[in-house]
């Protein structure tokens, strides 16, 4: 667990390096990435996607509406949740970062051959399943 803790921080670490010009975090590229994946997210389901606490997100959510990607509206089926679509610059943005994320993932898994990014898949999605 170690190793993937390790990877992601690499990972986010090249992704914001990619991306160094919207000057974002880390975590704020994250989020965009996974609200721009499609359709319009609640805090709840971010916070699942994105592997955040609720109240973590405050913040970020809080920047990321100032710097106009994004607003909060109530869910009209449960008004006690926010729905968080993205707004036309904000999709622009987070369709960057879905693209950097590609680019990253082809050329990392470029170097792995049918078996070994076979193995890769089986890892990852057992990964998601026990966690």
């Amino acid at each position: 667990m170690l190793a993937l803790q390790r990877a992601t921080h690499h990972t986010l670490h090249a992704l914001s390096a990619a991306l160094a010009d919207l000057n974002l975090s880390a975590a704020e590229i994250n989020a965009l990435a996974n609200l721009g994946e499609g359709g319009t997210l609640s805090v709840r389901q971010l916070s699942e996607r994105t592997g955040t606490r609720a109240s973590t997100l405050t913040g970020l959510l809080d920047r990321l509406e100032n710097r106009g990607y994004l607003v909060r509206e109530l869910d009209p089926s449960d008004r006690r949740s926010f729905r968080l679509p993205l707004t036309d610059l904000g999709q622009e943005v987070a369709a960057r970062a879905l693209t950097a994320v590609a680019d990253l993932e082809r050329e990392a898994l470029a170097r792995l051959d049918a078996t070994w990014l076979a193995g890769y898949h089986a890892v990852i999605t057992a990964l998601q399943e026990a966690c």
